[in-house]
């Protein structure tokens, strides 16, 4: 009886296309180590910086640092936010951004919006055979230079290579850990009748610029997407109330509506909205109308929606607009005992309507 033994074959491929991403990248032999040590880690290594951390300096900056499984953190005892995140996205590239910028700065606002500072982050890379170099080193690239803009250390990461169709192209994970320095917000369950609801600046503007890309329309120069840190914004804002802030959220899948209703299960108030006081541009506005898509439901990747006490509106307003770049942050609603409706809407002409959750995201892969 004849014994059969596997077929045996080689993932590197010695015709192949050098300037693309292949199995043997992530089987952890030679290829692997050379993509990470010639490609990814001098890319990310811009990212690193020589954090301080009370009077504990790191001690660990060169690029062979980066390659432990775990990252050593000295945090003082200092209490600790957590969070972790997957990113994809189609297209890759969009106005204003691109996956390598979007996973940093949202990793980022996910702790800012938690109330901690940003400190370090890992970012594990999930690459599809054929991928090219040079659209895998412009993503880097970028990670690194969202990273500084952040002052955030891209400390540890891993990579793997998966065959065609496996992935689309490119999906990014990462992990943030950040630092509170001063007590956080309390959360959705301390809203109270009343209090105030407050965007930090006009909203639809990441969906609308990747809806155009997916349809082939030529956007005009002022459908860019908000990709950016929220961290400055809320800083202005935490440094200029001492109290009184209830909960903040970056608003991203799901757009300012979804953060809604999810705070108003929470805390079983309705929370009504202005129309006419959001901050929507004149592009987003057309687009939406265009597409039928209510500007309250598209994605975000720069803007947070706050609650806060009444007494302090104007003034976290007032702060959060003093920030470059969040100039149109505005208050948008109160909060009000429960009704039929936990979000409502009150449009032009004064009447109030339910503001329906939709059953599905109207952009997929939008993040």
């Amino acid at each position: 009886m004849d014994r059969q033994f596997p077929a045996l074959s080689c993932s590197m491929d010695g015709s192949a296309d050098q300037d693309r991403i292949s199995l043997a990248h992530g089987e952890g032999a030679r290829a692997s180590r050379r993509l990470l040590l010639e490609f990814i880690l001098p890319r990310l290594h811009a990212s690193r910086r020589q954090a301080e951390v009370g009077n504990h300096p790191s001690e660990k900056d060169s690029i062979g640092a980066i390659i432990q499984d775990a990252a050593e953190i000295v945090t003082n005892q200092r209490q600790l936010a957590f969070c972790t995140d997957s990113h994809t996205i189609t297209p890759l590239f969009f106005p204003g951004g691109d996956l390598g910028s979007l996973a940093i700065f949202g990793t980022v606002n996910d702790l800012a919006v938690s109330g901690a500072v940003p400190r370090w982050i890992s970012l594990s890379l999930i690459l599809e055979e054929g991928l090219k170099l040079s659209v895998l080193g412009a993503i880097l690239d970028s990670c690194a230079l969202a990273a500084s803009q952040c002052q955030v250390e891209i400390v540890t990461g891993d990579t793997k290579v998966v065959p065609r169709g496996a992935v689309d192209a490119i999906f990014l994970n990462t992990s943030g850990i950040g630092e509170f320095y001063e007590t956080p917000p309390p959360g959705p369950s301390s809203i109270q009748v009343g209090d105030r609801i407050i965007v930090s600046s006009s909203i639809g503007r990441h969906g609308t610029a990747v809806l155009g890309l997916r349809n082939g329309l030529k956007w005009s120069s002022g459908f860019c997407s908000d990709c950016r840190t929220v961290f400055p914004a809320i800083r202005a804002l935490r440094s200029g109330l001492p109290s009184g802030i209830r909960c903040m959220r970056d608003a991203t899948r799901g757009g300012v509506g979804a953060v809604l209703q999810e705070w108003a299960r929470e805390c079983q108030l309705s929370l009504q909205l202005n129309d006419s006081a959001i901050p929507v541009s004149a592009e987003v506005r057309g687009a939406c109308e265009l597409f039928g898509i209510d500007p309250l439901y598209l994605a975000n990747e720069g803007t947070f929606v706050a609650v806060v006490a009444a007494e302090v509106a104007s003034q976290a307003v007032g702060a959060i607009q003093k920030c470059p770049g969040f100039e149109d942050a505005a208050e948008i609603g109160d909060v009000h005992p429960r009704g039929i409706s936990p979000v409502t809407i009150s449009r032009i002409g004064g009447r109030i309507r339910p503001l329906d959750e939709p059953t599905g995201a109207p952009l997929p892969r939008i993040c």
